[in-house]
């Protein structure tokens, strides 16, 4: 599909290293797979959990403070967006604290490191990411997948912003990681989604 071709040939700029290739496949990605999930009948708030992702993506090609924070705070939607979708199946407790653990422990070794003014909205932000990642366990293997690479991949952002020894190519782990986080959230809600002719007559977008 449309999605995996764009995927492709972003990974693939990165890997080259050529710029002006990520800087237009980037943009592509997020609507190509709205597309996608439109076609399998994708309920609203996936649609919006996509779209702010895309607005993340397109803030996040400018290198500067104010487009970082404009990008995390449209992802910060995003993951509200996923956890409404959740909706309040139980997930295991045990699940939780190996991510309350991860949570402290990342905020813990990055403050020192992270700019100071940074230093709450990374903190705030990282608790919201969180509670997505734990919560999407609870929709099954595939969106729980997701969400832990979700956490990997912006987990990496923060250290880079925090200067930490990087791995080569590091946007290319980045993309590569949120490209799979996505794909695997988006369908992961898809396969948990009711059919398209029990959300027209009103019935829960994700049965509880």
């Amino acid at each position: 599909m449309g999605f995996g071709a764009a995927t492709a040939l972003d990974l693939g700029s990165l890997l080259a290293g050529w710029d002006l290739g990520h800087t237009l496949f980037k943009p592509l990605l997020m609507p190509l797979l709205i597309g996608y999930v439109l076609t399998r009948g994708a309920p609203r708030l996936l649609v919006a959990a996509l779209a702010f992702g895309w607005g993340g993506d397109l803030a996040l090609l400018f290198d500067a403070e104010p487009a970082f924070l404009l990008g995390m705070g449209s992802f910060a939607l995003g993951h509200v967006c996923y956890l409404v979708l959740f909706g309040k199946r139980p997930a295991h407790p045990l699940t939780g604290a190996a991510y309350g653990a991860a949570l402290l422990g990342t905020v813990a070794l990055l403050w020192g490191d992270l700019p100071a003014d940074l230093r709450i909205p990374v903190a705030g932000y990282s608790l919201l990411l969180t509670a997505m990642a734990f919560r999407s366990g609870a929709l099954g293997l595939r969106a729980g997948l997701g969400g832990a690479l979700f956490l990997l991949s912006d987990t990496l952002i923060a250290t880079g912003v925090a200067e930490w020894p990087q791995l080569p190519r590091p946007d290319f782990w980045i993309m590569l990681t949120y490209l799979a986080a996505q794909y695997l959230l988006a369908t992961g809600v898809l396969s948990g989604a009711p059919p398209a002719r029990d959300r027209a007559y009103g019935r829960d977008v994700v049965p509880h």
